[in-house]
């Protein structure tokens, strides 16, 4: 009688692999790697999602922070005239002269 292909290639397979613990070992894996919801795939995908968000936020506050630090210095520049302006300051020995239109 004819084996079958099945019977043949399980013989040509070396003993300790045809445990039913390596089989249910083998089948968890694939499972795992290839069918489950948090497969590889899907896990190198949001690890490269991850990483380029990390980096846009570092991005985002490397460009808010030279954007604060140019303002800083505009204010540096103009603090004077801001005050006199707005809150009406002078210099000891200055006088103001407020023109109201009418």
């Amino acid at each position: 009688m004819a084996k079958s292909p099945f019977v043949l290639f399980a013989e040509k397979v070396p003993a300790p692999l045809r445990s039913k613990y390596v089989l249910v070992l083998l089948l968890f894996l694939v499972w795992m790697i290839f069918f489950d919801k948090y497969d590889v795939a899907t896990q190198i995908h949001l690890s490269r999602t991850n990483m380029k968000l990390k980096n846009e936020k570092e991005n985002y506050y490397e460009k808010k922070i030279v954007e604060l630090r140019n303002d800083l210095q505009y204010i540096d520049q103009n603090i004077e005239k801001f005050a006199r302006e707005k809150y009406f300051m002078k210099r000891s020995d200055e006088e103001i002269f407020i023109i109201v239109k009418e």
